[in-house]
C-alpha cells in the first residue's frame, strides 16, 4: 500500500436511508460519484458520521462489497472497522482486504464509558489487525474516550507493520500532531485532519497531510490542503478563512445530519432521514445551513439538480 498519495482530502460518505429508514442502496451509489465528482482524494465509508453505530452486521457487508464495487478503484478507499472485540474487528478488516479496500480505520477498542481498552489491550488489537495485510490508520478521536498518548501510538507506528496513519482529532490536536510527527519521524507517514476540518489550518502548520472531513465540502477543504502542501500557505490560510463560518456551522450545530441535509437539497439523495434514536434537524437549523451553504458553490448543492 505504500504507493498510496495520503494527502488531500479524505471525506467520510453518508449513509442514504429512505424515509422507512431501509438502506437507500442506489442512493448510497449517487452519494460516491458526487464525492468523486468533489475531486476527493480518497473515501471513507462506515464511520462515525456514516451513522457506523446504527448498522447492522449484514448491512455492514452489503455496503462494504456495494462501495468497493461501485468506486471500482476511481479514488483509495478506507473501510472503517472499529468494534471493541478483536476478533470482530479482524473479520471486519479481512473483509475489506478480501473485497479490495486500500485501508481500514479503527478507533481503540471501547464499549460505553466504563469498558476501555487499556494500551496493552489497544496495542494487541491493532497488532491482530496487521495480520490482515492492510494498511490501518488510527483514528484518535473523543467519542471513544480513550486516551491515546503520542507514546503508544509512536510504538504502534514502529512496530506493527501496517500502522501508517493517524487520524488525530482530540482537544488541542496540533499540539499532538507536532509531538506525534517529532517523535515518530518517518514511521509516521500518514498524519491526518478530523472532526470536519474545525482545526484544519493549525494542523496543517502541525505536519498535517490529510485530512477527513465530512462529504459537504471537499471541494473546498481540498484546495486548502493541496495549497499549503504547496507552499502557499497565505492562498490556504485564506481558502481556510473563507470557509470557516460553514465548518464551524456544520461542527457545532449539524454534525453528520447536516451533510445528508445538503445532499438531499442537492439532489443527490432522496432522503435525509437518520435512523431513530437520531433526532432530525429542526427547521431554524435546517434553514441557517442552506442559507450559509448557498454562500459558497458546494457542488453537492447542485450535483443532481
Amino acid at each position: 500500500m505504500n504507493e498510496i498519495d495520503y494527502t488531500g482530502c479524505w471525506p467520510v460518505a453518508p449513509t442514504p436511508f429512505k424515509d422507512n429508514e431501509e438502506l437507500d442502496l442506489e442512493g448510497m451509489k449517487r452519494v460516491l460519484d458526487c464525492m468523486i465528482d468533489q475531486n476527493v482524494d480518497g473515501i471513507c465509508i462506515l464511520a462515525n458520521y456514516s451513522e457506523q453505530f446504527l448498522l447492522s452486521d449484514e448491512e455492514r457487508q452489503v455496503l462494504t462489497k456495494l462501495c468497493l464495487e461501485h468506486v471500482a478503484g476511481r479514488v483509495p478507499v478506507i473501510v472503517t472497522i472499529s468494534h471493541f472485540a478483536t476478533e470482530i474487528v479482524f473479520k471486519r478488516a479481512l473483509l475489506a482486504k478480501e473485497i479490495g479496500a486500500n485501508m481500514v480505520m479503527m478507533m481503540p477498542p471501547y464499549h460505553g464509558a466504563i469498558l476501555k481498552g487499556n494500551q496493552e489491550q489497544t496495542f494487541q488489537q491493532f497488532q491482530k489487525v496487521d495480520e490482515a495485510g492492510i494498511t490501518i490508520m488510527v483514528q484518535d478521536a473523543p467519542l471513544s474516550g480513550v486516551d491515546l498518548g503520542v507514546d503508544l501510538l509512536v510504538k504502534m507506528a514502529q512496530e506493527i507493520e501496517n500502522v501508517k496513519c493517524f487520524k488525530i482529532e482530540c482537544l488541542q490536536a496540533a499540539s499532538k500532531l507536532r509531538a506525534l510527527i517529532k517523535k515518530g519521524g518517518k514511521h509516521i507517514e500518514g498524519p491526518f485532519d478530523g472532526e470536519e476540518g474545525i482545526t484544519l489550518f493549525e494542523d496543517l502548520q502541525a505536519g498535517a497531510i490529510g485530512n477527513m472531513s465530512s462529504a459537504m465540502y471537499p471541494d473546498l477543504i481540498g484546495p486548502v490542503v493541496k495549497n499549503f502542501l504547496k507552499g502557499n500557505v497565505d492562498k490556504a490560510e485564506d481558502g481556510y478563512n473563507e470557509i470557516l463560518p460553514l465548518i464551524n456551522y456544520e461542527n457545532r450545530q449539524c454534525g453528520f445530519r447536516g451533510t445528508k441535509f445538503i445532499f438531499k437539497e442537492g439532489g443527490v439523495i432522496k432522503s435525509d432521514r437518520c435512523r431513530h434514536p437520531v433526532q432530525p434537524l429542526d427547521d431554524a437549523t435546517k434553514s441557517g445551513l442552506l442559507k450559509m451553504a448557498n454562500n459558497y458553490e458546494l457542488i453537492a448543492l447542485n450535483w443532481g439538480k
